[in-house]
């Protein structure tokens, strides 16, 4: 992913779903891999506050997030 235009953080995803979201935003009239995630975290955090995972949809995410290394 390019470096964001403004300050911010940075989040690392795999290349493969890095990918997935280039062939996605193609026809799209999203710019770059950055503007299409930070869109999409914006959507997920208008929600209206209902839990977006079931308790076991979130217990497997847990579990891969585990598996890959990002939390204990």
């Amino acid at each position: 992913m390019s470096a964001p235009s403004r300050s911010g953080r940075t989040v690392v995803v795999s290349e493969e779903i890095a990918q997935g979201i280039e062939a996605r935003i193609r026809p799209s009239g999203f710019g770059s891999v950055d503007a299409f995630v930070e869109f999409v975290l914006a959507r997920l955090l208008e929600d209206s506050g209902e839990v977006p995972f079931s308790e076991e949809a979130e217990r497997r995410l847990k579990e891969q997030l585990r598996s890959l290394g990002y939390i204990d």
